[in-house]
Protein backbone atom coordinates (compact mmCIF):
# COMPACT_ATOMS: atom_id res chain seq x y z
CA UNK A 1 0.00 0.00 0.00
CA UNK A 2 1.50 3.44 -0.77
CA UNK A 3 2.92 5.77 1.61
CA UNK A 4 0.43 8.78 2.08
CA UNK A 5 3.25 10.77 2.46
CA UNK A 6 4.10 9.86 -1.03
CA UNK A 7 3.59 12.23 -3.86
CA UNK A 8 0.12 11.65 -6.06
CA UNK A 9 1.21 10.94 -9.58
CA UNK A 10 -2.43 11.30 -11.98
CA UNK A 11 -1.27 9.12 -15.26
CA UNK A 12 -2.89 7.35 -17.77
CA UNK A 13 -0.53 4.55 -19.51
CA UNK A 14 -0.89 5.16 -22.91
CA UNK A 15 -0.47 9.12 -22.98
CA UNK A 16 2.94 9.72 -24.28
CA UNK A 17 3.25 12.37 -21.91
CA UNK A 18 2.28 10.44 -18.75
CA UNK A 19 5.01 8.03 -20.14
CA UNK A 20 7.90 10.46 -20.43
CA UNK A 21 6.72 11.53 -16.76
CA UNK A 22 6.73 8.14 -15.49
CA UNK A 23 10.70 7.33 -16.99
CA UNK A 24 12.19 10.17 -15.33
CA UNK A 25 10.45 9.20 -11.87
CA UNK A 26 11.45 5.43 -12.91
CA UNK A 27 15.03 6.81 -13.63
CA UNK A 28 15.14 8.73 -10.18
CA UNK A 29 14.48 6.18 -7.76
CA UNK A 30 10.91 8.66 -6.65
CA UNK A 31 8.63 6.43 -5.38
CA UNK A 32 4.94 7.80 -5.54
CA UNK A 33 1.14 6.94 -4.96
CA UNK A 34 -0.07 6.58 -8.69
CA UNK A 35 -4.08 6.75 -9.87
CA UNK A 36 -4.15 5.74 -12.86
CA UNK A 37 -7.27 7.73 -14.66
CA UNK A 38 -10.14 6.73 -17.09
CA UNK A 39 -10.08 10.10 -19.24
CA UNK A 40 -13.65 9.96 -19.64
CA UNK A 41 -14.08 10.05 -16.00
CA UNK A 42 -11.42 12.04 -14.48
CA UNK A 43 -11.33 12.05 -11.27
CA UNK A 44 -12.85 15.01 -8.79
CA UNK A 45 -9.66 14.67 -6.85
CA UNK A 46 -7.27 15.33 -10.01
CA UNK A 47 -8.94 18.17 -11.56
CA UNK A 48 -9.82 19.91 -8.01
CA UNK A 49 -5.27 19.54 -7.93
CA UNK A 50 -5.12 20.83 -11.67
CA UNK A 51 -8.20 22.11 -13.35
CA UNK A 52 -6.48 21.63 -16.85
CA UNK A 53 -7.67 18.08 -16.67
CA UNK A 54 -5.22 16.50 -18.71
CA UNK A 55 -2.25 14.10 -17.37
CA UNK A 56 0.43 14.16 -15.70
CA UNK A 57 -0.48 15.59 -12.47
CA UNK A 58 2.44 15.32 -9.38
CA UNK A 59 0.87 16.75 -6.52
CA UNK A 60 3.42 17.33 -3.80
CA UNK A 61 3.22 17.37 0.19
CA UNK A 62 -0.23 16.93 0.13
CA UNK A 63 -1.54 19.33 -2.23
CA UNK A 64 1.07 22.03 -1.33
CA UNK A 65 2.14 22.13 -4.97
CA UNK A 66 1.59 20.43 -8.48
CA UNK A 67 3.19 20.11 -11.15
CA UNK A 68 0.94 20.12 -14.15
CA UNK A 69 3.30 19.61 -17.30
CA UNK A 70 5.38 16.52 -17.85
CA UNK A 71 8.90 18.30 -18.28
CA UNK A 72 8.56 19.83 -14.86
CA UNK A 73 7.94 16.29 -13.44
CA UNK A 74 10.65 15.36 -15.21
CA UNK A 75 13.06 18.19 -14.22
CA UNK A 76 11.69 17.77 -10.24
CA UNK A 77 12.43 14.05 -10.63
CA UNK A 78 15.62 14.36 -11.91
CA UNK A 79 17.17 17.30 -10.40
CA UNK A 80 16.39 15.47 -6.73
CA UNK A 81 18.51 12.28 -7.89
CA UNK A 82 19.47 11.58 -11.22
CA UNK A 83 21.63 7.72 -11.37
CA UNK A 84 21.84 7.36 -15.04
CA UNK A 85 23.05 11.26 -15.53
CA UNK A 86 19.89 11.83 -17.90
CA UNK A 87 20.58 15.45 -16.93
CA UNK A 88 24.16 15.33 -17.56
CA UNK A 89 24.71 14.98 -21.54
CA UNK A 90 27.98 13.63 -22.85
CA UNK A 91 27.43 16.02 -25.98
CA UNK A 92 26.15 19.43 -26.03
CA UNK A 93 24.34 21.30 -22.80
CA UNK A 94 21.19 20.71 -20.81
CA UNK A 95 19.91 23.72 -22.67
CA UNK A 96 20.85 22.08 -25.52
CA UNK A 97 18.42 18.93 -24.22
CA UNK A 98 15.56 21.09 -23.67
CA UNK A 99 15.70 23.19 -26.64
CA UNK A 100 15.26 19.48 -28.28
CA UNK A 101 12.14 18.79 -26.20
CA UNK A 102 10.69 21.75 -27.12
CA UNK A 103 11.18 21.31 -30.69
CA UNK A 104 9.46 18.14 -29.77
CA UNK A 105 6.38 19.47 -28.38
CA UNK A 106 5.95 22.56 -30.04
CA UNK A 107 6.67 21.37 -34.31
CA UNK A 108 7.00 17.68 -33.92
CA UNK A 109 3.75 17.01 -31.63
CA UNK A 110 1.32 19.33 -33.75
CA UNK A 111 2.41 16.95 -36.81
CA UNK A 112 2.18 13.91 -35.16
CA UNK A 113 -1.63 14.78 -34.60
CA UNK A 114 -2.63 15.85 -37.89
CA UNK A 115 -0.81 12.63 -39.21
CA UNK A 116 -2.55 10.24 -36.84
CA UNK A 117 -6.10 11.84 -36.72
CA UNK A 118 -6.62 12.81 -40.39
CA UNK A 119 -10.14 12.87 -40.11
CA UNK A 120 -9.45 16.21 -37.99
CA UNK A 121 -7.01 17.82 -40.31
CA UNK A 122 -8.98 17.42 -44.07
CA UNK A 123 -6.02 16.76 -46.91
CA UNK A 124 -3.41 17.23 -44.22
CA UNK A 125 -1.93 13.72 -43.55
CA UNK A 126 0.68 13.24 -46.79
CA UNK A 127 2.16 16.47 -45.97
CA UNK A 128 2.10 16.02 -41.79
CA UNK A 129 3.49 12.94 -42.21
CA UNK A 130 6.86 14.63 -44.45
CA UNK A 131 7.22 17.20 -42.31
CA UNK A 132 6.76 15.18 -39.51
CA UNK A 133 9.90 12.81 -41.50
CA UNK A 134 11.63 15.61 -41.48
CA UNK A 135 12.19 16.27 -37.90
CA UNK A 136 12.88 12.47 -37.86
CA UNK A 137 15.77 12.72 -39.90
CA UNK A 138 16.89 14.96 -37.76
CA UNK A 139 17.27 12.61 -34.82
CA UNK A 140 18.57 9.95 -37.29
CA UNK A 141 21.44 12.32 -38.61
CA UNK A 142 22.13 12.91 -34.23
CA UNK A 143 22.01 9.01 -34.06
CA UNK A 144 24.54 9.06 -36.87
CA UNK A 145 27.09 10.53 -33.49
CA UNK A 146 26.04 8.34 -30.81
CA UNK A 147 23.81 5.59 -29.63
CA UNK A 148 21.37 7.96 -27.74
CA UNK A 149 20.49 11.99 -29.09
CA UNK A 150 23.33 13.32 -26.85
CA UNK A 151 25.66 10.88 -26.04
CA UNK A 152 26.11 7.13 -25.14
CA UNK A 153 24.00 6.92 -22.53
CA UNK A 154 19.88 8.13 -22.70
CA UNK A 155 19.26 11.72 -21.43
CA UNK A 156 16.02 13.50 -20.40
CA UNK A 157 15.51 14.39 -24.61
CA UNK A 158 15.93 10.12 -25.31
CA UNK A 159 13.12 10.03 -22.78
CA UNK A 160 11.09 12.40 -23.39
CA UNK A 161 11.12 12.25 -27.45
CA UNK A 162 11.00 8.22 -27.64
CA UNK A 163 7.04 8.40 -26.74
CA UNK A 164 6.10 10.66 -29.92
CA UNK A 165 8.44 8.93 -31.73
CA UNK A 166 6.78 5.76 -31.13
CA UNK A 167 2.99 7.11 -31.84
CA UNK A 168 4.27 8.53 -35.37
CA UNK A 169 5.93 4.76 -35.71
CA UNK A 170 2.55 3.41 -35.07
CA UNK A 171 0.41 4.79 -37.45
CA UNK A 172 1.36 2.96 -40.35
CA UNK A 173 4.31 0.53 -39.26
CA UNK A 174 5.08 -0.44 -42.50
CA UNK A 175 6.12 2.76 -44.01
CA UNK A 176 8.33 3.52 -40.80
CA UNK A 177 10.07 0.40 -41.20
CA UNK A 178 10.95 0.93 -45.09
CA UNK A 179 12.23 5.02 -43.86
CA UNK A 180 16.23 5.34 -44.35
CA UNK A 181 16.06 5.48 -40.70
CA UNK A 182 18.29 2.38 -39.56
CA UNK A 183 19.17 4.29 -36.37
CA UNK A 184 16.12 5.97 -35.12
CA UNK A 185 14.22 2.72 -35.70
CA UNK A 186 16.61 0.67 -33.69
CA UNK A 187 16.83 3.39 -31.07
CA UNK A 188 13.20 3.26 -30.84
CA UNK A 189 13.30 -0.71 -30.85
CA UNK A 190 15.56 -0.65 -28.23
CA UNK A 191 13.84 1.89 -26.39
CA UNK A 192 10.45 -0.44 -26.30
CA UNK A 193 11.90 -3.50 -25.75
CA UNK A 194 13.88 -1.93 -22.41
CA UNK A 195 13.08 -2.97 -19.03
CA UNK A 196 12.46 -0.27 -17.87
CA UNK A 197 9.99 0.37 -20.73
CA UNK A 198 8.26 -2.67 -19.69
CA UNK A 199 8.12 -1.24 -15.92
CA UNK A 200 6.67 2.11 -16.78
CA UNK A 201 3.64 0.82 -19.06
CA UNK A 202 2.43 -1.88 -15.96
CA UNK A 203 -1.73 -2.27 -16.59
CA UNK A 204 -3.28 -1.14 -13.69
CA UNK A 205 -7.49 -0.45 -13.02
CA UNK A 206 -8.58 2.73 -13.21
CA UNK A 207 -8.06 4.47 -9.42
CA UNK A 208 -11.67 4.96 -7.59
CA UNK A 209 -11.75 7.99 -5.38
CA UNK A 210 -11.37 6.34 -1.53
CA UNK A 211 -8.59 4.34 -1.99
CA UNK A 212 -5.19 3.46 -2.53
CA UNK A 213 -3.32 4.04 -5.67
CA UNK A 214 -0.46 1.75 -6.53
CA UNK A 215 2.91 2.41 -5.31
CA UNK A 216 5.67 2.87 -8.22
CA UNK A 217 7.56 2.36 -9.53
CA UNK A 218 6.60 -1.16 -9.58
CA UNK A 219 9.04 -3.81 -7.77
Amino acid sequence: MPDSALPVLYSFRRCPYAMRARLALLASEQRCELREVELKRKPAEMLAASPKGTVPVLVLDGGAAVLEQSLDVMLWALRRHDPLRWLAPERGTLDELLALVAACDNDFKPLLDRYKYPARYPASEGSARDEGARFLQGLEDRLAMSAQLAGAHATLADAALMPFVRQFAMVDAAWFDTQPWPRLQAWLSDWTASDMFARIMTKYAPWQAGEPGVSFPPA
